[in-house]
C-alpha cells in the first residue's frame, strides 16, 4: 500500500457540513489524483484465471470477504474450473467445498444453475452483457459491473459494494443511500473511463485507510476533500 502524509490541521472537521449537490469538479478530481497516487496498480481481489471463476468468486462473496473467497476456491476450482465441470457438479460436493463462504446452500445452487445457463445458452462463455448476466442465478447488477469491469474491461456501470457504498457517502460524491442510486449519482460525476479504476481504488481505500469503524483520517491524504473527515474517527 502506498503511504499517505498525515492530513494538514487545518484540513481538519469536527462538524458536520452539508456539501452542495452536484459535488464540485476541482474536489472530485483532487479525489480521484488522490487515489491514483495511493492505488495506481488497484485491481479486484479476488483470485481467478478467466471470466468463469472471476463470476463463480463474485457469487461466493456475497455476504463473505474476499479473503475468505480465496482460501476457497484454489480446491473449487481445481475440480470444477470452467461452466461445463461446474455444471455437472454434485450439489453435495459443492457445497461442502463452498460451505465456509456462508449460505453454502444458496450459493452452490447459484453456481450450478448459473453454470448450466452458461453453457446451454451462451456455448461455455461468460455472456458481455448486463441483461444477460442478470438472468443468470445469483448475479445482480454489482455482480455483473464486477465482470463486465473486471474480465472484460467493459463500463457499463460502477461497482457499488458496501465498501463504495461507504466512501462514497463520507466524501459526498452521492446524495443518495441506496446502492442503485449510490451507482447513478457516481456515474454522474465519476467520468466513465474511471468507472472501473475507480471502484477498485475505492474498495481498496476502504480496506485500508476509510474502515468501517474508525476511518483513519489521520493518515489519510483524501482527507482535505472529504467532508466527513475526523467526525468518526475521535
Amino acid at each position: 500500500m502506498a503511504q499517505s502524509k498525515p492530513a494538514p490541521r487545518s484540513a481538519r472537521r469536527t462538524t458536520t457540513s452539508s456539501p452542495p449537490w452536484p459535488p464540485e469538479r476541482k474536489r472530485v478530481t483532487a479525489i480521484l489524483r488522490g487515489l491514483d497516487r495511493l492505488y495506481p496498480e488497484a485491481d479486484c481481489e479476488l483470485h481467478r484465471d478467466d471470466p468463469f471463476q472471476l463470476l463463480a468468486a463474485t457469487i461466493l462473496s456475497a455476504q463473505c470477504t474476499d479473503e475468505r473467497v480465496n482460501q476457497v476456491t484454489p480446491r473449487l476450482f481445481a475440480q470444477f474450473p470452467s461452466a461445463a465441470a461446474m455444471a455437472l457438479a454434485p450439489a453435495p460436493v459443492l457445497e461442502d467445498l463452498i460451505h465456509s463462504t456462508g449460505f453454502f446452500r444458496n450459493k452452490a445452487k447459484n453456481l450450478i444453475g448459473a453454470s448450466r445457463a452458461i453453457v446451454e445458452r451462451h456455448g461455455g462463455h461468460v455472456p458481455r452483457s448486463m441483461a444477460e448476466l442478470c438472468e443468470l442465478p445469483g448475479v445482480a447488477r454489482k455482480t455483473a459491473n464486477v465482470v463486465l469491469g473486471t474480465a472484460f474491461g467493459l463500463a457499463v456501470g460502477i461497482v457499488v459494494d458496501t465498501h463504495v457504498q461507504r466512501l462514497a457517502q463520507r466524501l459526498a460524491l452521492t446524495r443518495s443511500s441506496t446502492p442503485e442510486k449510490i451507482e447513478q449519482d457516481l456515474m454522474t460525476v465519476i467520468p466513465r473511463e474511471r468507472w472501473i479504476l475507480f471502484a477498485h481504488q475505492i474498495i481498496w481505500h476502504g480496506r485500508r485507510c476509510c474502515f468501517a469503524r474508525r476511518p483513519d483520517c489521520e493518515h489519510c491524504s483524501l482527507a482535505p476533500h472529504c467532508p466527513s473527515a475526523f467526525q468518526e474517527s475521535q
